[in-house]
């Protein structure tokens, strides 16, 4: 099944061609902020709704993350060995000097930062330069702490399409990736006995209708369940948290009027469009003195 969230956060499913909504609000007695958390955590069978005709068409429904604000986003960096080179490519250190997840760890997103793929990316200023990186990333479903990865893949509720806004400087990650609208999600959350293996699926990025980024999951360096087993060390996982894991090469530079264009096999596909605001880093950076 693919759940998606949609307009006034009504929680739905997609039909199996992905043309049409089938709303399960009502069917299930479903609303409020987070009604696929709702589902997660209670006694509900959508599957029995998944043939029923659609009740709208996807193009008249305005697409929402699927988890709306999500207890946590939790992010691998440099996990295909492509990207570690292409992204260390101007430094004077090897790749085995550099990166292991083990001694660089995880690092955070704000939830705040999270959008469905129509609401779109707004780039934050003018004068510096932000990129697009393509993840396939999924959804906790219950509470996992300490486990072992050959148990992690029984925690996990769906695999999702994640689009990691970036902006370049030298400021922390986190800060850089946690601007409004730099954690897009969506279309939908494939329920995991949906996916065959979450470790062979191909990801596309598409901008402006040129292939930027292709690559096979399976070239992570760290499964998901290597993911989930060691951010399990460091935090309690929850039901709703997002888990996030890496982006291959092929990562560019994105404008005002840009489109992207995100597929991952078997999870669902979205188009995503770009803004900027007339905003320069430079004008809008902190300046000593504010106190009066």
């Amino acid at each position: 099944m693919r759940f998606v969230r949609y307009d006034d956060g009504q929680l739905g499913l997609l039909t199996d061609d992905g043309t049409g909504v089938i709303d399960l609000g009502d069917r299930l007695g479903l609303d409020g902020r987070e009604p696929l958390l709702d589902y997660m955590e209670g006694d509900y069978d959508a599957e029995q709704y998944a043939d029923e005709e659609a009740d709208h068409a996807v193009e008249d429904v305005d697409l929402l993350s699927p988890v709306d604000r999500p207890g946590k986003v939790i992010a691998a960096p440099l996990n295909y060995e492509n990207h570690i080179e292409e992204a260390l490519s101007d430094r004077d250190i090897t790749t085995d000097e550099w990166f292991s997840i083990k001694d660089k760890g995880y690092f955070l997103k704000a939830p705040s930062s999270v959008v469905g793929p129509d609401h779109g990316i707004e780039l934050p200023f003018s004068d510096r330069r932000t990129d697009h990186e393509i993840e396939l990333a999924f959804v906790m479903e219950e509470e996992a702490k300490d486990v072992d990865a050959e148990d992690a893949w029984d925690h996990i509720f769906g695999y999702t399409i994640l689009l990691d806004i970036s902006l370049r400087g030298d400021q922390d990650r986190s800060n850089r990736k946690s601007y409004d609208t730099f954690t897009v999600v969506g279309p939908c959350v494939t329920t995991a006995d949906d996916i065959d293996d979450p470790q062979d699926l191909q990801m596309e990025l598409q901008l402006n209708g040129e292939r930027r980024q292709y690559e096979n999951t399976g070239d992570m360096v760290y499964t998901c369940a290597d993911v989930v087993q060691y951010a399990s060390l460091g935090a309690t996982l929850e039901a709703g948290d997002i888990i996030t894991t890496g982006t291959p090469e092929g990562v560019s530079e994105l404008s005002d009027g840009d489109s992207i264009e995100a597929t991952i096999e078997d999870v669902g596909e979205m188009t995503v469009d770009v803004t900027e605001r007339d905003v320069s880093y430079e004008d809008a950076n902190v300046q000593k003195g504010g106190q009066e």
